[in-house]
């Protein structure tokens, strides 16, 4: 069982930067493949980043490519997004993710934390 909770989200202008955290609780996270994901209001939630348990392995949507980086430190339990060269439509609520059975599948999640852009 991994229990996340995520923070670092708020009110950012256009082209700051943004670096969200995900603290996660359980003896297996550094087994654990994790991911971020966001959902836009009114839109659907859509994958944003994976890491793998090592942290040796990364990938990205399209979306955010070149923008965004996905990180981790099993010695502290925490995975990260750090978030460059925000724009509004980055806005939205972001999720993390642990217990990857692939990109876009995952057995845990955490609770959420709001980013807004403002242009």
């Amino acid at each position: 069982q991994v229990q996340l909770v995520e923070s670092g989200g708020g009110l950012v202008q256009a082209g700051g930067s943004l670096r969200l955290s995900c603290a996660a609780s359980g003896r297996t996270f550094s087994m654990s493949a994790m991911g971020w994901f966001r959902q836009a209001p009114g839109k659907e939630r859509e994958f944003v980043a994976f890491i793998n348990y090592s942290g040796g392995s990364t990938y990205y949507a399209d979306s955010v490519k070149g923008r965004f980086t996905i990180s981790r430190d099993n010695a502290m339990n925490t995975a990260y997004l750090q978030m460059n060269n925000l724009n509004s439509e980055d806005t939205a609520v972001y999720y993390c993710a642990a217990g990857a059975r692939t990109y876009y599948d995952y057995d845990y999640w955490g609770q959420g934390t709001q980013v807004t852009v403002s242009s």
